[in-house]
């Protein structure tokens, strides 16, 4: 490899560095002005790093931000870290509660990733294996996962997707999915009502790393006519309570909380 090649490579590590430290995108002067690199290099630079993926551009406020590639690394490197061991005894503490199927994923293009599965006794019928891949708009893990994301990454990932339809209750309307995962954000929790399996709904919440991105999510998943208001109270109180002690243990700090409905409304 050339030295002009290993000069590059380094600058652009430098730029996906100087943004992960930061709390807020920052403009092409920003950018320069803080590696001191020449105009015509950095323009090259973020055009390359736009191009694959690592960088978002926002237009309207011309600033760049950490793109896509950057999750699924993030996403990576969290599998290569074992989370699925760091989760499996409170997913059992869940399980042995309420005898339901408890679940942890993680997100993979516009795609969840089962990387965790404790079974309860019951007689349960699950589309989900560890390793399997789902759409996310049609799952309750899937639609948190997508809830962490911002607007530019969100549309980015579903430029030009055609949301497929799994039974009559699945979102396939991308404005219709933006709602819903606003109302996620606001909530803190998102729901699969009969969504991707008839007959099947579960209740889901985001766990988070130091920086509070949301890097996985962990859902309880049972049959619809064993789903109902109290019940459902319970499922979110114990995967509030597992969740904010796994992200607690990856570094999250959360803010005090404020009063929150303790039942799961799913439309």
């Amino acid at each position: 490899m050339s030295a002009e090649a290993v000069k590059s490579a380094k600058r652009c590590l430098e730029i996906l560095e100087l943004l992960t430290r930061g709390e807020s995108p920052l403009t092409f002067s920003q950018i320069g002005e803080a590696l001191a690199l020449p105009r015509s290099s950095l323009h090259g630079l973020l055009t390359t790093l736009l191009d694959a993926g690592w960088l978002s551009y926002d237009g309207s406020q011309r600033t760049y931000w950490l793109g896509l590639r950057t999750l699924e690394a993030g996403n990576a490197y969290l599998r290569s870290q074992d989370l699925p061991n760091r989760a499996h005894p409170v997913m059992e503490g869940i399980r042995d509660a309420l005898d339901e199927t408890v679940q942890l994923s993680v997100l993979d293009g516009r795609f969840n990733v089962y990387v965790g599965k404790v079974d309860g006794r019951q007689a349960l019928a699950l589309a989900s294996a560890v390793g399997r891949r789902l759409p996310a708009h049609a799952t309750g893990v899937g639609k948190v996962l997508l809830a962490g994301l911002d607007r530019t990454e969100l549309d980015r990932l579903l430029d030009g997707v055609r949301l497929e339809r799994f039974t009559e209750r699945t979102i396939a309307d991308k404005a219709a999915l933006h709602r819903r995962l606003e109302r996620i954000r606001r909530d803190g929790y998102g729901t699969d009502d009969e969504e991707y399996t008839v007959g099947l709904r579960c209740v889901a919440v985001p766990v988070r790393d130091h920086t509070g991105q949301v890097i996985a999510a962990m859902s309880v998943s049972v049959p619809a006519f064993r789903f109902n208001r109290d019940r459902s109270a319970v499922m979110l109180g114990l995967l509030r309570s597992a969740a904010a002690e796994l992200s607690s243990g990856l570094g999250f700090q959360a803010a005090p909380a404020a009063g929150r409905n303790g039942h799961v409304d799913g439309r």
